[in-house]
């Protein structure tokens, strides 16, 4: 049996370790215990979620604008190449061609007046060296103007070498181009291409035309004056006069 006097110290001693064991209890405060929510976990991750697909919209967006500046750059890229200094080159040689024709020019009051006081109907009042000249004159302007076509002619062949690198050159680039203006350049280009050989075939067929008309016309002048000069020949007193004449001489 354990004596009063012992109980009562046991006592006093349990009351005064209690405080103690309870002493880590107390010291922790409220806000210092961590609560798991799962709803608003969900949620914090949904929103979370929804904010990233958000920036990869506007990622996306953005580079989408971005390729679409770089198409239209490429669009409004203007050809790097020019063919328009050759082609007037051409064009020019050929008109400058034109321009030196012989004696009849392609101009209508000059060939009105030539055609007038050459190939017209001939004078009965002219005279025989007269026609004889005017006769010369048409020769001239014939030789002149077949000499004119095939000098067109020759510059035009000599085109076709340059035309042909042009072309070449072009196609090239119209089917290499980065945008559309690109190509839209090198087909103009391409259609000033032919436009120029369209040119040098009418410089041609002009030429030839007036060759072939100066030959109908000084063939015609030509007729024109034999019946005239024939006429003179077989009119009496003006015509052949016969008269003696002595073939051997003597001593």
């Amino acid at each position: 049996m354990i004596p009063r006097r012992s109980r009562a110290a046991l006592l006093a001693a349990s009351i005064l370790s209690v405080p103690s064991a309870l002493a880590p209890i107390a010291a922790t405060p409220a806000h210092a215990i961590i609560v798991f929510d799962p709803t608003n976990y969900a949620q914090n991750v949904l929103q979370a979620a929804r904010a990233l697909e958000q920036i990869t919209n506007q990622v996306t967006s953005l580079q989408n604008e971005t390729q679409m500046l770089i198409n239209q750059a490429r669009n409004l890229a203007s050809l790097p190449y020019s063919s328009l200094q050759q082609l007037q080159q051409s064009v020019q040689k050929t008109q400058q061609l034109l321009s030196q024709a012989q004696n009849i020019a392609y101009d209508v009051q000059q060939i009105d007046q030539a055609f007038q006081s050459k190939y017209a109907s001939v004078s009965m009042s002219a005279s025989d060296v007269q026609l004889v000249a005017d006769a010369r004159t048409r020769w001239q302007n014939t030789v002149g103007g077949l000499q004119d076509a095939m000098r067109v002619q020759a510059t035009v062949v000599g085109n076709i070498d340059t035309n042909r690198s042009e072309m070449s050159e072009l196609v090239g680039r119209s089917q290499s181009a980065t945008g559309a203006l690109q190509a839209t350049q090198a087909g103009n280009q391409l259609l000033a291409l032919q436009a120029q050989q369209l040119a040098d075939l009418t410089a041609v067929i002009a030429a030839n035309g007036r060759a072939q008309a100066l030959t109908e016309a000084e063939r015609a002048a030509a007729a024109e004056q034999g019946r005239e000069q024939r006429r003179r020949f077989l009119t009496p007193g003006s015509g052949y006069q016969a008269g003696s004449a002595r073939m051997f001489y003597g001593n």
